[in-house]
């Protein structure tokens, strides 16, 4: 069998269709207004407590939000001390944790807010004698640094 310019055009235009509907799936549609209900959140259990995921999704500003909240029991860390380059805030909700942050290790209970830097190594570990809840907000913009 023989294939024809014909057979080539009609290939290399279903190939582009697929493309093209590929790409335009894996785009994410833009955050609007939006509210989640502690109540009505999953619960995924983890090696070290509890993860309740919000939303990884861009917005009207950012190239990505993620918001997530983690329940870390005692006597254990999220993971080791790490760095990436997006900025992330940490909002302590409950018990008593120790950061690392800016190099030194500071101990802080409820209401406490961490600013993780862009590509500034951090840790967080659970120092109490009970659970500890936060809330985690990361974005990346425009400006973010590159892997």
């Amino acid at each position: 069998m023989r294939i024809t310019r014909r057979d080539a055009c009609i290939a290399a235009a279903a190939l582009l269709c697929g493309w093209g509907a590929s790409a335009l799936a894996q785009q994410q549609a833009v955050l609007g207004p939006a509210v989640w209900d502690w109540n009505q959140l999953a619960v995924q259990k983890t090696d070290v407590g509890e993860l309740r995921s919000l939303v990884r999704q861009p917005t009207a500003t950012l190239a990505e939000l993620e918001m997530h909240i983690t329940t870390l029991n005692p006597g254990l860390a999220s993971h080791p001390p790490h760095q990436h380059p997006n900025e992330e805030l940490v909002i302590i909700d409950k018990g008593t944790v120790e950061t690392l942050s800016g190099g030194k290790w500071q101990r802080l209970g409820p209401g406490s807010v961490i600013f993780n830097a862009s590509n500034a190594p951090h840790a967080l570990r659970n120092v109490g004698d009970t659970p500890a809840t936060y809330h985690v907000v990361n974005w990346k913009t425009a400006a973010t640094p590159a892997q």
